[in-house]
């Protein structure tokens, strides 16, 4: 075969050596807005090293490991005694100690501590996304344990550590710890009112053991879990520690690892529990109430984690259409592209712009600000991580045919793109806590209201959308039956007043025009024509270094 016959041409080169968090102008620009002026030097500084990190090639290939080499179930040691191990590839301990040194799991008590976490999580799931769920575990389980000060005290600044300290082992020989979840049960999935876990209390106060199964264990290779269960006063939260004060193993028995779609890097497992010690957390029969920050805070990392995947699948079909030529010019300049291109920007910029303002709302910590959160978080979770899937398929699409291959990278993205809709409630149970917000409390609406409010008069299309809103809110027969319609027109009027505020013109004129004014197909690259879609291309361009 001749040699000239392998001269390569007209392929892109990859997107590495770049600054993921300062090449990210609507990430970039959120953390300017969000944060402080007294702490925007440090934010700054430490996001762009982790942004150089995510771009290097070295985490690229970290990510890469860790997905082809999945973790594997040690259930026994070579003498044959009960061990329930998981075996993680090299890689994956590195994506997790850079994360944990990086500060994603302290957010409770640094100041801008959630816009800086957020902005963290987002960049650092674009190297590698599967190891984002112990990452998230750990960052929510603070609240639920701040409900009994004594645990708080202990495992606190365990949780909260830069310190990843691999390996289980006694926490009080650790200086940093993970925890995980365990909710589902085989017979109630998301009806965790039916779970049938047990919980007979012992002797010591606070004590229990616990007697049951866990359909789906988050993180199983985790130091500590916060589960539900059911005591004499009903179902209740407990923290099971895998190993004891004593140095001994607790009662963790691992079933078996699911096979999953995407999310290959990381662990999910069936656990039994069976006279497995554990610590009540809160009170009995609250364990709903007591965990339910937890599952907050990890519904906002499924709108993060979303964001993160969006903007790197957005990145990569963008950069790819800059240096690709067809028909005689870049793949970027036609305008068919260019509106498909533009139309996945802007989805990506709306999720970003809106899971930063959710974190905002984590850090001012006000009653106005927590009453915005208890609509508009299911309503962003619901939204944001259904268009997820959506935007990442597309993306693949604009590389064509080197977009299906596993080198590209995109494929690994469409895989773990559903999970986020589905972890930690699916869509209806998404859409139907928006409806159960408006009924118990009315603050919340009055919250949300204020805040789109704060760009009404700015355009028409926002302003008949925030009507029509309110028309659909009057009329609640059937409302059940309607609840994914009105998360969706919560989430979409919410982007769509955040854009308008902060977003440059073009952008939110695109947005309105497309997305509440119904000037768009029902496929990407069907926005109007007229408007500036080279500058909403271009303001989502990665630029490498």
């Amino acid at each position: 075969m001749a040699a000239t016959t392998h001269t390569v041409t007209n392929q892109v080169p990859p997107l590495v050596g770049h600054d993921v968090f300062a090449t990210d102008r609507v990430l970039s620009e959120a953390v300017e807005r969000h944060v402080e002026p007294g702490v925007l030097p440090v934010a700054l500084e430490e996001l762009g090293e982790l942004g150089r990190a995510a771009g290097s090639a070295q985490a690229q290939e970290w990510g890469a490991q860790a997905n082809a080499h999945p973790p594997v179930l040690r259930t026994h040691d070579r003498y044959g005694h009960r061990v329930d191990e998981v075996e993680f590839h090299p890689a994956w301990h590195r994506l997790l100690g850079h994360a944990v040194s990086a500060g994603l799991t302290d957010a409770w008590g640094r100041p801008a501590g959630h816009v800086r976490r957020a902005a963290g999580f987002l960049v650092w799931t674009q190297a590698e996304a599967g190891h984002g769920c112990p990452l998230s575990m750990t960052h929510a389980a603070v609240p639920a344990l701040r409900t009994d000060p004594e645990l708080a005290a202990v495992w606190e600044p365990l949780l909260t550590s830069h310190t990843y300290v691999e390996g289980l082992r006694n926490p009080r020989e650790k200086a940093g710890v993970l925890f995980g979840m365990g909710m589902t049960e085989k017979q109630g999935g998301s009806d965790v009112r039916s779970n049938t876990t047990r919980a007979e209390p012992l002797s010591d106060e606070g004590a229990y053991l616990l007697t049951g199964h866990k359909w789906f264990c988050s993180a199983p290779m985790s130091d500590g879990f916060l589960v539900l269960a059911r005591a004499p006063g009903g179902l209740s939260c407990f923290l099971v520690p895998r190993v004891l004060p004593d140095g001994t193993r607790n009662v963790f028995l691992i079933q078996r690892l699911k096979d999953k779609l995407g999310n290959r890097s990381n662990a999910s497992a069936e656990v039994e529990f069976d006279g497995t010690w554990a610590r009540l957390v809160g009170e009995e029969g609250r364990g709903v109430r007591t965990i339910i920050e937890m599952v907050a805070a990890t519904r906002l990392d499924c709108v993060v984690g979303s964001a993160g995947l969006m903007r790197q699948a957005v990145a990569q079909a963008v950069h790819h259409s800059a240096y690709r030529d067809v028909f005689g010019g870049p793949l970027i300049d036609k305008p068919l592209m260019r509106n498909v291109l533009a139309d996945l920007a802007l989805e990506s910029e709306a999720a970003t712009v809106l899971a930063m303002r959710l974190a905002a709302a984590y850090d001012a910590d006000t009653e106005a600000e927590r009453a915005f959160l208890r609509l508009a978080l299911p309503a962003a979770k619901y939204w944001v991580t259904k268009r997820c899937t959506a935007v990442v398929g597309e993306a693949l699409e604009c590389l064509g045919g080197n977009g299906y291959v596993e080198e590209s990278g995109l494929p690994r993205l469409l895989r773990e793109a559903p999970l986020n809709s589905i972890w930690e409630g699916s869509g209806n149970v998404q859409a139907l806590d928006v409806l159960r917000a408006l009924r118990r409390e009315p603050q919340a609406l009055d919250a949300f209201l204020r805040e789109v409010g704060k760009a009404r008069g700015a355009d028409h299309r926002l302003d008949a959308a925030i009507k029509g809103l309110l028309t659909e809110l009057a009329d609640l027969d059937g409302v059940e039956g309607r609840a994914r319609r009105l998360a969706e027109r919560f989430a979409l009027v919410l982007q769509g007043s955040l854009l308008v505020r902060w977003a440059p013109p073009e952008v939110a004129d695109t947005f309105c025009a497309s997305r509440l004014g119904g000037d768009w197909g029902a496929a990407f690259g069907t926005l109007p024509h007229s408007l500036d879609l080279a500058s909403v291309v271009a303001r989502a361009r990665p630029v490498a270094d």
